[in-house]
């Protein structure tokens, strides 16, 4: 029953990531963590098929290995927040609520932007021949 649970919540946040996807009001990339999170105790073929995904693979053992967050994903974030943040401003019915949601993503995106960067793998040596 257990093991059922955890594959439950990770092909729920599986799915609300890929919602997130297309809507810039809910974040993708937590719930992709969460889903791999999940998979990892309920589902071992979904966890496969997330690490080997092309998309999300990497960034997802980026995460688990040392809490890393390309500078790519960081700017992607930081201005889908950005335009959330605008939304909320522009559409929010009392301006209290707009500030709630933008001082989130504000310490949301500070916090981000203090994680690491993945080590880059070493370039491989130049061989240079005397012919």
């Amino acid at each position: 029953m257990t093991r059922f649970l955890w594959a439950l919540l990770a092909w729920v946040s599986l799915i609300l990531g890929i919602i997130g996807a297309v809507l810039p009001v809910m974040p993708t990339v937590p719930f992709i963590l969460l889903s791999a999170f999940a998979a990892t105790r309920g589902s071992d073929r979904l966890r496969g098929w997330l690490v080997a995904h092309p998309t999300f693979g990497g960034a997802i053992l980026d995460w688990e290995q040392n809490g890393a967050v390309t500078r790519k994903a960081k700017w992607i974030a930081s201005a889908m927040m950005s335009i959330s943040s605008l939304s909320m401003a522009y559409f929010a019915p009392r301006p209290w609520m707009a500030a709630i949601g933008i001082g989130c993503m504000a310490l949301v995106t500070l916090w981000l932007w203090c994680r690491p960067e993945p080590r880059q793998p070493p370039e491989p040596p130049l061989h240079c021949t005397d012919d």
